[in-house]
């Protein structure tokens, strides 16, 4: 097994150094060898200058040199920056990025020049280390947030919003989907702030420019060829953006919006957005563009203050927005929320009796959208199999949270397949089906 060769050629400044150090410990520490010569690399990575025009043609010149001597180059730095400038005179780049791009340097060495994985001296698989079954993975995409929500203290103990880079995510996304995942979960504490941290500003993927908000990142997993799962979207209004790429079958049909209430006066207590009438009508705008949406949501009963007005107000949100799938908690008093310091707080076991009035009306509405599904096929991920009953989900369905879908004759069907089932049965959870 032969260890790949990366020739480095280093312009410009000490910033431009260290960055050139960075990439070169980067690639040492992953098993990469580094040349001294054009002819015995496999790759060349070209770090630029751009900042005076002396600069621009040193390093344009550096670069057909490499070309000339090689023929396989990465280009990165200031001049990459101004990657119409390299492009246009040299095409025939692999990838071009621009300064202080550490990730994206190096997703696009794997890409064109991947090291092959020794498991006599890599200790871990490219994918990682996963605790999920094969078929499915986690695929977090930030860490904190920026909210203040009274009843949630995750900011005083992740911090605020720190969004990863896209092609760090990008290339997470692609180990794991080469290790065989069939269906990638995207999680954060609020997926739809991705990339507000860094003012949306423009990555690079394969050389190509990218903005780093939530919809390009949807539209890339989607080339993947899997399932795309978008949890924990918090309703911006950039959350509508996102639905036609459901509707043309880039990503899942499939949106966890944590709503959390429908009282205007209890939302404004919590420190959400929004009113139920201006979710109602985003709801219905989302299921016109793409009419087989799935919807899960969470809700919380017995907030301080809460009435029976305010709670009659969440039930009659259910019962309009039909959502395919709700959970709801009492509120609980964490110590260190802001909330525990309103007035008025719910008795305990009136929170439990909303809890359950609520369950009741979702078990109905759930109820009655699972047995519209009868008679229709679906796409199923296949789960586990007995023998004689395989159990999957829909592209309808998160894996430990949503319903099942059983399939009576599917004891041919292995953990990880995608099958086409026709639904027969129904009750208020779970689907029951036939191979197609």
């Amino acid at each position: 097994m032969s260890t790949p060769k990366i020739g480095f050629v280093s312009l410009g400044c000490p910033k431009a150094l260290v960055d050139s150090e960075h990439l070169l410990s980067r690639l040492k520490a992953e098993g990469y060898a580094i040349s001294p010569d054009y002819q015995d690399a496999d790759m060349i990575v070209v770090n630029t200058c751009g900042f005076i025009e002396s600069a621009v043609d040193e390093s344009l010149d550096a670069i057909e040199e490499a070309l000339n001597e090689n023929g396989r180059v990465i280009v990165t730095g200031c001049l990459g920056a101004r990657g119409k400038i390299v492009k246009e005179a040299y095409p025939e780049v692999l990838a071009v990025t621009g300064p202080h791009a550490l990730e994206e340097v190096m997703q696009a060495v794997h890409e064109h020049l991947p090291k092959p994985h020794d498991p006599f001296v890599d200790l871990i698989p490219p994918q990682g280390i996963r605790l999920t079954p094969r078929h499915y993975a986690y695929l977090k995409i930030s860490e904190g947030c920026n909210h203040k929500c009274t009843f949630c203290i995750i900011p005083s103990m992740r911090g605020n919003l720190v969004s990863r880079p896209m092609g760090e995510i990008l290339k997470e996304a692609e180990n794991l989907v080469n290790a065989g995942v069939r269906e990638l979960l995207v999680i954060s504490q609020d997926t739809s702030a991705y990339g507000l941290d860094l003012k949306y500003s423009t990555g690079f993927v394969n050389g190509r420019p990218v903005k780093t908000n939530m919809n390009s990142l949807a539209s890339e997993l989607g080339d993947l060829g899997v399932w795309v799962r978008l949890h924990y979207v918090y309703p911006y209004p950039h959350v509508d953006d996102v639905i036609p790429l459901m509707a043309e079958g880039k990503i899942l049909p499939y949106l966890d919006v944590p709503f959390q209430h429908a009282s205007p006066r209890i939302l404004k207590l919590m420190k959400r957005p929004g009113n139920s009438e201006n979710t109602l009508e985003r709801i219905r705008k989302w299921r016109s563009i793409c009419p087989e949406i799935a919807i899960r949501s969470t809700f919380i009963a017995g907030f301080p203050g809460e009435t029976e007005e305010d709670f009659e107000r969440l039930l009659d949100f259910l019962s309009e927005a039909e959502l395919d799938r709700v959970g709801c908690f009492p509120y609980s008093p964490v110590e260190g929320a802001k909330a525990n310091d309103l007035p008025d707080p719910v008795p305990e076991e009136l929170k439990e009796e909303r809890v359950e009035r609520l369950m009741m009306r979702q078990s109905e509405i759930s109820t009655d959208k699972l047995r519209n599904r009868i008679g229709s096929e679906i796409e199923v991920l296949i789960e586990e199999n007995d023998g004689e009953t395989a159990i999957g989900r829909s592209r309808f369905d998160a894996p430990e949270i949503d319903g099942l879908v059983y399939v009576a004759n599917g004891a041919k069907l292995k953990t990880g397949d995608f099958s086409r089932i026709r639904i027969v049965d129904a009750d208020e959870h779970d689907l029951w089906g036939e191979i197609a």
